[in-house]
């Protein structure tokens, strides 16, 4: 195990043990002048890690019936970036059969990695990361009919190795803005702490709209959130954590679109693709403890 995975572990153990999530901040008066002019936000959810390979109450499944069948915008949109050589995820009949039905209702199939594991994809040897590149745009391609033009890459952590391999696979890193920190931890999973995780992490991104810092898309500014599909409770729990993402803009004074989420293919491609990191040295902005994590060596 390396040094850095190891930090990883006990960086989010810690943080789900004591789950210390800082208060929103406030907003001043400027910051709520400065938003006056600013386009209003529509949420541009992602999900990583999947599909599930269970047979027994899919998360995955459950996932998709959530975003199609809510009472705040039924239909919903959304970006799955898939594992499609893991066996417990997209490398299983039941996975490859979520893929076609992600495809077939509108959403977005994006790569996350071709590995047998989560690996972050800085500890591939150049071969191995080609061979994972190559393998995951086939196999997503053989779902959709055309090659994925957006990435995430495991752990949200680059280089300028693996950044230029994606280019040259024509592949757009896709990072995020708010993260429900439901990723599975040691087998915990859960979501400590959601309403004050997103309000605080709201609040934010909001400084950051304000100053002009995010790009408006078709009249709207998309704010990126990320979940994980694999997470039981996370998909039990997908229709309130759309109503808490509702709940914190308005609690932070974040003006929402008419609809909140995006429930077009075509919208939601755009507005990703806007969104997606243009080189490798790039300043990034990372939700909760990531950037500490990994913004000293990783760009």
């Amino acid at each position: 195990m390396t040094s850095g995975f190891k930090l990883l572990c006990a960086a989010l153990i810690a943080l789900g043990l004591t789950g210390c999530i800082a208060a929103p901040i406030e907003m001043t008066a400027q910051t709520e002048t400065r938003l006056k002019t600013q386009a209003p936000v529509r949420f541009l959810l992602t999900f990583d890690d999947g599909p599930s390979a269970s047979s027994l109450w899919n998360p995955s499944a459950t996932v998709l019936d959530s975003l199609k069948d809510n009472p705040l915008q039924p239909g919903i949109k959304a970006v799955f970036f898939v594992q499609t050589r893991a066996p417990r995820a997209g490398n299983s009949d039941i996975g490859r059969s979520l893929m076609r039905r992600e495809h077939d209702e509108g959403h977005i199939i994006a790569f996350h990695t071709a590995t047998h594991w989560h690996t972050n994809h800085r500890l591939l040897d150049p071969q191995e990361l080609e061979e994972s590149l190559t393998n995951g745009t086939a196999d997503i391609a053989a779902i959709s009919g055309a090659p994925p033009t957006l990435l995430r890459p495991p752990f949200w952590n680059y280089d300028k190795r693996t950044f230029a391999a994606y280019q040259q696979h024509g592949l757009h890193v896709l990072l995020t803005d708010l993260s429900a920190n439901d990723g599975k931890i040691w087998g915990f999973n859960a979501s400590p702490r959601r309403r004050a995780n997103m309000l605080r992490q709201l609040s934010e991104v909001r400084e950051r709209i304000a100053l002009g810092e995010l790009p408006t898309v078709d009249g709207v500014i998309p704010v990126v959130v990320t979940f994980h599909d694999l997470n039981r409770y996370t998909a039990r729990h997908t229709r309130e954590y759309l109503q808490i993402l509702l709940d914190s803009a308005a609690a932070t004074g974040v003006r929402l679109a008419d609809k909140p989420f995006y429930d077009d293919h075509a919208a939601l491609e755009k507005a990703a693709l806007a969104r997606t990191v243009e080189n490798s040295s790039e300043a990034v902005n990372l939700p909760g403890m990531w950037n500490w994590i990994w913004d000293h060596d990783a760009h």
